[in-house]
């Protein structure tokens, strides 16, 4: 059996009357590309903030490598190897494919009081950009404006910019919202690269690349878990169709 790196225990969480998370319990192995499905309002972005620090639970517990790390800020967790990618872009548009990637790398090293260093002409900032970027497939774009890359450019830019930091688990919401076909399925083959050499938690509605790519799919429902388990398991579980994938199911 694999090795445990990510375990959720019991995570709740309520904004007003609203139950975004109710007792999510969930184990994620190292190396293993963990996708959570679910239709709009299931809580899956609001489990991806708590994963990541940005939102604090009411209850429950997170466990990182074996160390507790339910109430730990977002930049702590970063420097645990934790890194998030977010739903929305939130890039440099004037700066340059590597300057983003160094200064995500820079950031990282704990040196973000000196942000608006050009941080390209550092060796030790602009080596671990370049290959960030080469392994999103982004190599031969590094010196482009971040306002002339295409869309799906940019969700691949974005996720060089976590990559770049070393993370150990890498939290992806939605890489693909937005894309067309051709984008995504270069997002897909990015991500394909990535899986076994970084553990991965993927939240994504195109459910096509979702069951190219999961080892495991947790489907959220109202902010609870109704199933979760391989691809196969769960594209025939009875409760995910009827909640879900529905005619998506039967004819995928």
């Amino acid at each position: 059996m694999a090795e445990g790196l990510l375990e959720i225990d019991s995570l709740s969480k309520r904004f007003g009357g609203v139950v975004a998370s109710e007792a999510i319990s969930l184990a994620i192995s190292k190396g293993e590309l963990h996708a959570v499905i679910g239709p709009n309002g299931a809580g899956k972005t609001t489990l991806i903030g708590q994963l990541a620090g940005e939102i604090a639970p009411d209850d429950g517990r997170i466990q990182f490598e074996g160390g507790d790390v339910t109430f730990l800020p977002s930049w702590r967790r970063s420097r645990l190897g934790l890194a998030r990618s977010f739903q929305i872009t939130s890039l440099f548009p004037d700066f340059t494919a590597l300057d983003n990637v160094a200064l995500a790398v820079q950031a990282h090293s704990g040196h973000s009081f000196h942000f608006w260093r050009p941080a390209r002409g550092e060796a030790r900032l602009r080596e671990p950009a370049h290959a960030a970027l080469a392994r999103v497939g982004l190599a031969a774009r590094a010196d482009v404006l971040v306002a002339k890359l295409s869309h799906g450019e940019q969700r691949q830019l974005e996720i060089a910019m976590a990559l770049a930091t070393g993370p150990r688990l890498l939290l992806l919401d939605e890489p693909m919202a937005g894309m067309g076909p051709e984008e995504s399925g270069r997002m897909v083959a990015t991500l394909r690269a990535l899986k076994g050499e970084l553990t991965i938690l993927l939240i994504e509605h195109d459910m096509e690349a979702v069951f190219a790519l999961a080892d495991r799919i947790t489907v959220l429902v109202y902010g609870r878990i109704i199933a979760s388990g391989p691809p196969e398991a769960i594209r025939a579980d009875p409760q995910v169709r009827q909640a879900y994938l529905g005619e998506e199911a039967r004819h995928g």
